[in-house]
């Protein structure tokens, strides 16, 4: 399955617009597997791409949780700190399309 999206949020306390694309597939024990790249821009047009793999798995009635890593390229000053390390996150869904995201960055 190929899923496009749109959000926004904040980046190290930097206001984003998070686009991307990500292609999961089922195993067969029925957990994910998922991978993906995008970009998030900064309100000043700053730009910054990502790349990502992670491991999920679906909760019931729609709701999913990922687990994974997220690798930065910037040169946006304020998240040049994201270059060069590992971001890991915990990323879950619920049946209303809720989401709630945590990362925590693995230097």
């Amino acid at each position: 399955m190929e899923v496009s999206f749109q959000a926004s949020g904040q980046l190290r306390d930097v206001d984003v617009t998070d686009m991307g694309t990500y292609v999961a597939v089922m195993r067969p024990d029925g957990s994910l597997f998922g991978q993906g790249q995008g970009v998030a821009m900064t309100a000043s047009g700053g730009r910054t791409s990502w790349m990502g793999q992670g491991a999920g798995k679906l909760l019931g009635h729609g709701a999913v949780a990922w687990r994974g890593a997220i690798y930065y390229q910037t040169d946006v000053p304020e998240l040049a700190r994201l270059n060069g390390v590992a971001v890991v996150y915990e990323y879950q869904s619920d049946e209303a399309g809720k989401t709630q995201a945590t990362y925590f960055e693995w230097k």
